[in-house]
């Protein structure tokens, strides 16, 4: 194996660090999981090599790729050896470094997420994330569009292993660098996503007056109507209005609703 290789792999240690807390979740044995990984390979041989697809799952039991298949090493400049060795520093080794940081960070919010969800919930959890590869010898760099599943949750609802479908772009996208946000459905039905743009603090303490509000702006209704119906003022409306905003982070009325429906805000009374 090349020298260089190695040591620039050994850099990356630092960076496995990060998902350290993915290997310390208490796993249990998944009965399904050679199974599992048999109709991943089905798939990757009717889907990724035909649309061009590469198809990877990350085993955050051992921080490995347990499977991939498409052109890596003509992408990135490393050898597929590399990939079934060292497959999660190679991983880190290759994204470009201004992406790290917020990759990082993106795991952590993840992983935190996930594990706050019912089994249900889980099951639906998904991910997505834009980033840079840097090929090895040519530096040159190549905008990657990842779309990701958990792909064995074990009895216990840890995260086990992940199927990524990525897909490289033809044209940069608007972000600049590592853009990132995650959905999944509520147990009732409803529809959450947050995104690299959503709020950082989802918890927001509003009183049942401002509760009242948010319900009737969101129905369309105006200051004085509103006023009308609570049988407040006109004023006493516009601070309770300027408070919700100041209390979500948010700049203007679109940007209220934006940040109601990311998060999927709870407003019941």
């Amino acid at each position: 194996m090349d020298k260089v290789l190695l040591k620039d792999l050994k850099k990356q240690d630092k960076y496995s660090k990060f998902f350290h807390s993915w290997k310390e979740q208490e796993f249990q044995d998944h009965p399904d999981e050679e199974k599992s990984l048999q109709e991943l390979e089905v798939l990757s041989q009717n889907i990724g090599m035909r649309e061009g697809l590469i198809i990877a799952c990350f085993d955050y039991r051992k921080l490995n790729l347990a499977f991939y298949t498409g052109n890596l090493e003509e992408i990135t400049g490393y050898p597929n050896s590399m990939f079934r060795s060292k497959g999660m520093e190679t991983s880190f080794t290759m994204i470009h470094e201004e992406d790290r940081e917020e990759l990082f960070r993106f795991q952590k919010i993840i992983l935190e997420a996930f594990h706050g969800l019912s089994m249900t919930e889980k099951k639906n959890f998904e991910f997505s994330y834009t980033t840079r590869w840097v090929h090895r010898t040519t530096g040159e760099i190549s905008w990657m569009m990842g779309r990701v599943k958990p792909y064995l949750i074990d009895s216990a609802g840890n995260f086990a292993m992940d199927l990524h479908i990525i897909l490289k772009l033809q044209t940069p996208p608007k972000a600049k660098g590592y853009d990132w946000n995650y959905t999944y459905l509520k147990d009732d039905g409803t529809r959450v996503f947050v995104s690299k743009n959503s709020p950082q603090l989802k918890t927001v303490s509003l009183t049942k007056k401002e509760k009242q509000i948010v319900k009737m702006i969101l129905d369309g209704m105006k200051s004085k109507e509103i006023g009308q119906v609570l049988n407040i003022s006109f004023n006493t409306v516009s601070t309770h209005r300027k408070n919700i905003l100041r209390k979500l982070g948010a700049k203007n009325l679109g940007e209220m609703v934006k940040i109601l429906a990311s998060y999927d805000f709870d407003i019941s009374l």
